[in-house]
């Protein structure tokens, strides 16, 4: 029994050090998820906006959006917000480089994405399309997280009537227009006041082979 515990533990510690995707996510409990790559605290529910009550389906202008993260106060914190983006001109690509397109992990919704829950973006690097295993397959310690846009805080400086968006269906970032109604996730900058998990408590993520789902219409057109 001491030999097989052993061996078992020797596996587990391989594991531990050499798997790519953990050390990023943490539950501190309560419906909060801590980043500690990033620095930051994520509501667990990805549509607490419609499980709260506070609207009826979730999806919200980004005037609604911002004004509902804002305001929100969840586990003692009151410094809620929608995820931010990097701005720039709008240049579309799927290596990561760009601003808009696929495999971007320098938003805090792109790195989620691809970074946090190991998904895979319907362009791969090399601009295969669509890749094998695309989408949103794994969702990780989150409840409700839709496989639609949702709404970042930053807004498109190019052109203020847009605000920048992630697609966690294609894997695409873009703009929309901030009067349509898409999904919003609040996020607050660091930690959370909570005892730190034991080592065998880390959400260690995976990816998987993601199921075929319907993209919007509308904003298609910039994510595709």
């Amino acid at each position: 029994m001491r030999k097989i515990l052993i061996a078992v533990m020797a596996m587990v510690s391989m594991f531990w050090f050499t798997s790519p995707t953990h050390a990023t996510l943490w539950d501190r409990g309560g419906g909060l998820i801590y980043d500690d790559v990033l620095n930051i605290t994520w509501l667990q529910d990805a549509n607490y906006a419609q499980t709260s009550g506070y609207d009826a389906n979730g999806r919200m202008t980004w005037d609604a959006a911002r004004t509902w993260a804002e305001s929100l106060v969840y586990g003692g914190y009151s410094d809620w917000r929608l995820p931010s983006t990097v701005d720039g001109p709008y240049e579309w690509g799927y290596d990561g480089s760009n601003t808009a397109g696929y495999n971007i992990t320098t938003s805090e919704m792109g790195y989620m994405y691809y970074v946090n829950l190991g998904n895979l973006g319907y362009y791969a690097t090399d601009g295969t399309n669509p890749q094998l295993g695309w989408g949103l397959s794994n969702t990780g310690p989150f409840t409700n997280l839709q496989p639609f846009i949702y709404w970042s805080g930053t807004e498109y400086s190019a052109y203020p009537l847009l605000a920048w968006v992630f697609g966690f269906d294609f894997g695409g970032q873009g703009y929309d227009g901030k009067g349509d109604d898409v999904y919003a996730w609040a996020v607050r900058p660091g930690d959370v006041s909570a005892p730190v998990p034991e080592p065998a408590t880390m959400l260690l993520l995976g990816s998987g082979l993601a199921g075929l789902g319907l993209y919007r219409r509308k904003t298609g057109r910039r994510h595709r």
